[in-house]
């Protein structure tokens, strides 16, 4: 039981260095277009590239893996992310640093879906759940420190130390992955085609969109965190760098809250999310221009945030129960896209109304996200009363037992 432990915390921290590895790139974009000498709007791609090649890659590289010991994959993955970091402490090149971004962006999906899959594999089905809220922790650490540390190194030593900063965490969990993960070759793999029929059932499409806007509503606001304080609350950059620490920290109480609560009763817990949102969302415009209110709003936020990752991945899990790795990767992709759309309407939102409207379009989505839900459980029940009484029915085609 030891090792096990041991051996999620492994995949924990490498999914911390895969975040840190993804956005602290967004803490040290100033610093990366004054030495490589390319515009601000250059540097961004550094960003926006890595979740676009997530979003369009995920499935089909996680698919491609599906045969290879998972041990294998783990590490490998990982070491991609250990040279990719090196390369940008040691690259003064634009085009070789962007073409790193490209290159784990594409191992990025990868290595969430078979780290979740593993951790749910090595323990008993009961504790399943909280290995892969273990896991997860990696992603909110990660916001909490790994983002703000890659961002202070490289304002106050070099931005090549913020790269070998990244460079060494993957490198400790590759070391920690040759050592704590057993090897686990795939036994009887599950064909291309039989993970892709997830894909054939009309409720997996419900759940996916659920997905997309409840991540697109999470990030439509917290994509403009800093903006929101600014603008709205007055906080001053001091203010807000405090703001984002206490967010970060309380992300990582939430997930576990939210892990516990999953436990209990999943459905509920996932219907509940959106509708957290939408009242955190309507609190954050209420109190947005009062400081001492807001700052307490933020710790809610912080810990309703958290959950989304975790309470999506089991939504979407639940559909994807048959072939697991593959329904992770769709998180991973789906997820993204979330985010890619919030973004999208925040910052059309922040220019035409201003920051405190913000709140709106996190609160839309919300709604939507519940609509969405509302539509996938019917579905469900309506696939129910068409079970023949004595149980030996079928099911509608296409749907499966929760």
């Amino acid at each position: 039981m030891r090792k096990t432990s041991l051996t999620v915390l492994v995949l924990a921290l490498g999914v911390f260095g895969i975040i840190t590895t993804e956005m602290g790139m967004v803490g040290v974009l100033p610093q990366v277009s004054a030495e490589l000498g390319v515009t601000p709007s250059a540097a961004g791609w550094l960003v926006g590239v890595f979740a676009l090649v997530i979003a369009v890659s995920g499935p089909f590289t996680t698919l491609l893996a599906s045969g290879i010991d998972r041990k294998k994959v783990l590490a490998a993955a990982i070491a991609v992310f250990a040279i990719s970091n090196a390369v940008y402490a040691l690259t003064t090149q634009y085009e070789v640093m962007l073409a790193f971004r490209v290159v784990p962006a594409l191992f990025h999906p990868v290595f969430f879906a078979v780290a979740l899959a593993t951790a749910a594999r090595l323990v008993p089905a009961k504790d399943a759940t909280r290995a892969t809220t273990t896991v997860f922790a990696g992603v909110t650490v990660g916001f909490a420190f790994g983002v703000p540390l890659t961002s202070y190194l490289a304002e106050h030593l070099s931005l090549a130390s913020a790269f070998w900063f990244g460079a060494l965490v993957n490198l400790i969990a590759f070391l920690g992955i040759l050592r704590f993960v057993p090897s686990m070759p795939v036994g009887q793999r599950v064909s291309y085609g039989a993970q892709l029929k997830v894909l054939r059932r009309p409720q997996m499409w419900l759940t996916i969109a659920s997905i997309v806007l409840v991540f697109a509503a999470m990030f439509s606001v917290y994509g403009y965190f800093a903006e929101y304080l600014g603008q709205v609350t007055h906080m001053d950059g001091t203010w807000v760098s405090a703001m984002l620490m206490a967010f970060g920290i309380v992300m990582i109480l939430g997930n576990f809250a939210f892990g516990s609560l999953l436990r209990r009763n999943l459905v509920r817990t996932v219907v509940a999310y959106p509708a957290l949102c939408l009242l955190v969302y309507v609190l954050l415009y209420a109190v947005g221009p009062m400081l001492a209110p807001m700052v307490l709003t933020v710790l809610v936020w912080g810990a309703v945030h958290s959950g989304g990752l975790i309470v999506s991945q089991s939504w979407l899990g639940r559909d994807a129960s048959d072939a697991p790795e593959f329904g992770n990767s769709l998180f991973i992709s789906f997820s993204n896209l979330g985010i890619t759309v919030g973004t999208a309407v925040g910052g059309w939102v922040l220019a035409e109304y201003g920051a405190r409207q913000l709140a709106w379009a996190g609160a839309g989505f919300a709604v939507a996200a519940l609509i969405v839900m509302g539509l996938r459980l019917r579905w469900e029940r309506v696939g129910e009363r068409r079970v023949a009484p004595d149980g030996r029915g079928s099911l509608a085609a296409g749907e499966v037992r929760a």
